[in-house]
């Protein structure tokens, strides 16, 4: 079995485009992957193509050599554009091993570990009211027994920082008084608190209400600075959607910087990369929550990646179940009581629909910066 095609279908889904790769092979087997959106799609749509001529008349079956000749091939330490590419390509030829082999993707990273893998939501939502309403909306549809909010108030761009502080207490006191003791919430301010001493802040202002984990409270560029806000922190802090590849990874585990790793799958070179991630962190007794914002095809590589792994503690989910994301998928894995059920159908599980995907055609679109107070350009 050989290679002979490597294709991208974008679809404009929600405010950014899904990246979707579909790898075929001379056999009439194919696979399908995500790419993450990285902001510039277009790069990553020619990352794939280009990658697709060194790809095609290769044997699909051996990724991991296939893996090395994409990192190596290129020569310089990848970027997300790139890695994103990778990763999409690698999803669909586990998808295509699986589907070769008559077995779910899972059956070969070691078997199931569980049989079901708790899933979390972020509610949305402007005020503090309305962020509790939607939670308990989303609680009584699901059934979800964690949640994740951003905790800057709505305009906090705008305000001084004492006030952001106020607000994130204020946001995080009602949901947990809305949802009770028992549901977990993780807070996730995007890195957009420049200065550790200010995150520590909001961190004790927030502590009391028993967060579940403190999501990239800074940027995670310097891990030393990221090491020592986490011996300060009276809080878990979770980090790790913006680092690439087990040699990023292994820098934040031996300075034990996070007590919880988010790694995204699509964008961090794979699901083998991803594996090899989640077994170091189980030597530093760290858990995997996986970062996962992306599209439907990205939760069930997830959802492979978790029934496999032992130490994974929760994933991160958007439904597919309704609107344009249900759309372009022929079935979506589906959240019932909190948890997704464990795959058994061969491969990945998951097919794309071409020609809804073409009914959402990619749009340009750009990340939005946070704009201080002063003007000054922040991050988010």
């Amino acid at each position: 079995m050989k290679i002979d095609r490597i294709e991208t279908f974008l679809a404009h889904v929600g405010r950014r485009n899904l990246c979707f790769v579909k790898v075929s092979t001379d056999e009439g087997l194919h696979g399908i992957g995500e790419a993450y959106s990285v902001g510039p799609d277009l790069a990553t749509v020619a990352a794939i193509d280009d990658f697709a001529s060194w790809l095609v008349g290769q044997d699909p079956m051996r990724i991991e050599h296939l893996w090395a000749l994409m990192y190596n091939g290129t020569r310089f330490p990848p970027g997300p554009t790139i890695l994103s590419a990778l990763s999409g390509i690698e999803h669909a030829l586990w998808d295509i091993k699986g589907k070769a082999l008559g077995v779910p993707v899972w059956q070969l990273l070691g078997g199931a570990v569980r049989d079901r893998i708790r899933v979390y939501q972020n509610p949305g939502g402007g005020s503090p009211e309305e962020t509790a309403e939607r939670a308990l909306a989303l609680i009584a549809r699901y059934g979800y027994t964690a949640l994740k909010i951003g905790p800057h108030p709505a305009g906090s761009d705008h305000m001084p920082w004492p006030a952001v502080v106020r607000g994130a207490a204020a946001r995080m006191k009602a949901l947990r008084d809305a949802v009770g003791d028992d549901i977990e919430i993780g807070l996730d301010p995007h890195a957009k608190i420049w200065e550790p001493v200010r995150a520590l802040q909001m961190a004790h202002a927030v502590a009391e209400y028993n967060p579940y984990f403190f999501e990239e409270p800074i940027r995670p560029e310097n891990i030393d600075a990221m090491a020592s806000f986490k011996r300060q922190c009276p809080i878990p802090v979770a980090t790790g959607e913006c680092l690439y590849t087990k040699f990023e990874f292994r820098e934040l585990l031996a300075r034990e910087a996070a007590d919880i790793i988010q790694p995204d799958v699509c964008l961090m070179g794979g699901l083998l990369e991803m594996k090899k991630i989640a077994a170091m962190a189980e030597a530093h007794y760290v858990m995997v929550a996986p970062h996962n914002p992306m599209g439907p095809v990205a939760t069930a590589v997830n959802v492979h990646f978790c029934v496999s792994t032992p130490n994974v503690a929760v994933l991160e989910y958007t439904p597919d179940d309704e609107g344009p994301r249900r759309d372009i998928v022929k079935e979506p894995m589906r959240v019932k009581d909190g948890y997704i059920e464990l795959p058994t159908a061969p491969g990945l599980g998951i097919e794309i629909d071409e020609a809804a995907c073409q009914r959402y055609p990619y749009k340009p679109w750009r990340r939005t910066n946070a704009v201080r107070p002063d003007g000054s350009i922040g991050f988010n």
